[in-house]
């Protein structure tokens, strides 16, 4: 299927309606792309979608006016480098909506019920334990069966295979584990046990500690969640038992 844009103009004598249909799908195809990789700037939309960055403007210009996309400063994690942040373009909470959470006022009003009638904040911790452990044995075939150091995006793939848009890559001591969606967001926003129950799991299934640096129900791009580099294992000296004793259960310095 052929897309209009400026790299692509459409040939004279075109309908109007065919004309408009294309755009339309052009635009869906931008709004898309930062549903599956995050904010982007104009030239990562360019480039992933083989668009002129002139071209991109322009639906960008178009989805900010049926606010389906906004720009925001780009956030930058660990040391900031020199000059100003680039602009990048992020879905609103109303693009979002136009995928797939029709269903998030039912989901929101039982988990309600679930708390006046069943016990409280303890009772929705125990339903979001329940609901990602019942989520989570592809995601612990994915890991276990992936080399130590390619988890963190076998774990990735699988939570992409559920609709999260998730992606791995290297970070100072570590990786961080973004997720571009998040089918629940809404919902989460009011019930953050739902994220604190997922960040639980990923520490189980990745055997080590792991740290939420943002989250979409809270209001931010991306769910980023950062994963430190596991020292290896090194065996104690025979001789060196107190030693060890003595350091058992102390974060390093």
């Amino acid at each position: 299927m052929k897309y209009v844009g400026e790299a692509q103009e459409a040939p004279q004598g075109a309908p109007q309606e065919e004309i408009a249909t294309g755009e339309r799908s052009t635009r869906n195809r931008v709004a898309r792309s930062i549903l599956d990789h995050g904010p982007s700037t104009v030239a990562d939309l360019a480039g992933r979608l083989g668009l002129t960055q002139a071209a991109v403007r322009r639906h960008l210009d178009a989805l900010a006016a049926d606010e389906v996309v906004e720009a925001r400063e780009q956030k930058i994690y660990g040391a900031r480098t020199r000059g100003r942040p680039a602009k990048v373009f992020a879905l609103t909470d109303c693009g979002r909506d136009a995928f797939d959470q029709s269903y998030d006022k039912l989901a929101a009003d039982a988990l309600r019920w679930i708390a006046q009638r069943e016990g409280g904040e303890e009772a929705v911790i125990a339903f979001a334990r329940a609901r990602i452990a019942e989520q989570a044995g592809a995601y612990r075939t994915a890991v276990e069966s992936a080399d130590p150091e390619e988890r963190t995006e076998a774990l990735a793939k699988a939570l992409s295979a559920d609709g999260y848009a998730a992606t791995a890559r290297s970070a100072p001591v570590g990786e961080q584990l973004c997720q571009h969606h998040c089918p629940v967001a809404h919902v989460a926003e009011q019930f953050p046990q739902l994220c604190e129950a997922e960040t639980e799991i990923f520490s189980q299934l990745l055997g080590t500690h792991v740290q939420r640096l943002a989250t979409i129900a809270h209001g931010d791009g991306v769910c980023t969640t950062f994963i430190p580099k596991i020292a290896p294992k090194t065996t104690a000296p025979k001789n060196d038992t107190n030693a060890s004793a003595s350091t058992a259960g102390r974060n390093p310095a």
